[in-house]
Parts: C-alpha cells; sequence; structure tokens
C-alpha cells in the first residue's frame, strides 16, 4: 500500500537561508573589518548591546569569524566557520540585526573627535651618538687586546681556532680564537654576554660594567701562558 502523504519541499527555505546568509557575511564582514582598523589589530572582539540582547563580532586577519547573537536565553551563531544556523533561530536573530547596527554606528560615533586634544608636538629626542662612539672606543681598545691575545694562543696551542677560559671574580670569561683573530669574547657561559662578537655590540651599561673587569682577565691569561712557558722550559731532548 502506497503512502499518500504530501512532504513539504525544503529547498525554498534554505535557499531563502543561504540569501539572508549572504548579506549578513557581507554587511557584517564589513563591520568587522571597521572594528578591525579601530583596534589596530588583525585579532579581537567586540560585544554590542540591544533591548533584545547581545551581539557579539570576532575577526581574525582583519575578517569577520563569527557573529553570535544571545537574547531571552537563546544563542544562535548567525554566522560562523561551523554550522549555518536554523530557519527560526535565524529570523529571530535577524529581527534584531537592524538594532545592532545601529549599536554599532552610535560606538564609531562615540569614537568621533576622541583625538582631538591628543597632543603631537612632543620633546626633542635626546642623541645617543656620543656615548655610542664612546663604547664604541672602548670595545676598539678590548678588540686590539682579544686580538693580541688570540695571536698568542694561536702561536702556542698550533691549532686554528680554540678557546681560552677563565673565571674573574666568579665569572666564566671565554675568548674564542680564529687564526690570529678573537672571534668573540663572552662573559657568563651560555647565554651570558659578548663583548666581542661578529653580530651587534653589547649595550652600554653592559660594556661599562664588563669593560672595568677586562684587565684581570687580561692578567689570568698573561698567568696562564707563564704557566705553560715554565713547563716547556723543563722540557729535554736528546739528539740521537
Amino acid at each position: 500500500m502506497g503512502l499518500e502523504f504530501d512532504v513539504a519541499d525544503a529547498d525554498a527555505v534554505t535557499e531563502r537561508r543561504e540569501e539572508v546568509l549572504e548579506a549578513v557575511r557581507d554587511h557584517a564582514g564589513r563591520i568587522a573589518r571597521e572594528l578591525a582598523v579601530l583596534g589596530g589589530g588583525d585579532y579581537g572582539r567586540e560585544t554590542f548591546r540591544t533591548d533584545a540582547g547581545t551581539w557579539t563580532v570576532k575577526y581574525e586577519a582583519g575578517g569577520l569569524e563569527f557573529l553570535l547573537f544571545e537574547g531571552h536565553g537563546t544563542e544562535t551563531y548567525v554566522v560562523s566557520t561551523k554550522r549555518d544556523p536554523e530557519p527560526d533561530a535565524l529570523a529571530a536573530a535577524m529581527a534584531d540585526y537592524g538594532a545592532f547596527v545601529e549599536t554599532f554606528d552610535e560606538y564609531v560615533e562615540s569614537l568621533s573627535g576622541v583625538l582631538d586634544d591628543v597632543p603631537t608636538d612632543f620633546p626633542e629626542v635626546a642623541s645617543t651618538a656620543e656615548v655610542a662612539a664612546e663604547r664604541d672606543r672602548v670595545l676598539s681598545a678590548i678588540r686590539e687586546t682579544a686580538d693580541a691575545m688570540a695571536g698568542e694562543l694561536h702561536r702556542f696551542d698550533g691549532t686554528d681556532y680554540g678557546t681560552f677560559a677563565e673565571r674573574v671574580e666568579g665569572t666564566r670569561w671565554e675568548l674564542k680564537w680564529e687564526g690570529d683573530r678573537a672571534s668573540y669574547l663572552r662573559v657568563g657561559g651560555d647565554g651570558g654576554t659578548y663583548l666581542l662578537s661578529q653580530y651587534g655590540p653589547p649595550s652600554v651599561p653592559d660594556t661599562r660594567e664588563l669593560a672595568g673587569t677586562f684587565p684581570a682577565f687580561v692578567e689570568a691569561f698573561n698567568e696562564h701562558v707563564a704557566e705553560v712557558t715554565a713547563e716547556a722550559t723543563g722540557i729535554t731532548y736528546d739528539e740521537p
């Protein structure tokens, strides 16, 4: 026996929902872009309250991620990346969409002129050129001495590269040489401060603090040279 009941066609409802959602995505997307401009970043969210509930706009990379309506115990994601809303829930939310847009417009208008009294005349910026030049002068002198130490290490050790390390006042100082030039001078072990390196110079405060201890490191180096020289003096060789 065949069934003779009529089945409602959902295509018309679905098609109309897609039309509404396409319009909302476009319109609310413009709101999201405006909020991104006002917020000064690509990511964020803003909530707007109407008499019927609250609307939350979340944006990512300057585009609309979701538009959420919450009212009278209901929660409807009008626009989201997951699923489309039910037609009746969408209809209920869209009944308040105009009020939401008015609230957004009022929010934007409330910011009009908010920066008018903010001063843009700022004090002159002090120059660091003189102190930086003094820092470079000190580092140049350290470089000259460190290169001399590297040359002595290279000659004594007989290898193209190596390191010399000593503790000075409880802090590890390490000189790495390549040939007769100091590759780096590091204070404080791994993660320490590089007085000399292939990269940029240390800060002025670090230079001031560490340069005063550098002579003690040189003295430790000289003591090391004296010790190995004394040891080498005792080497004898009997010619066969």
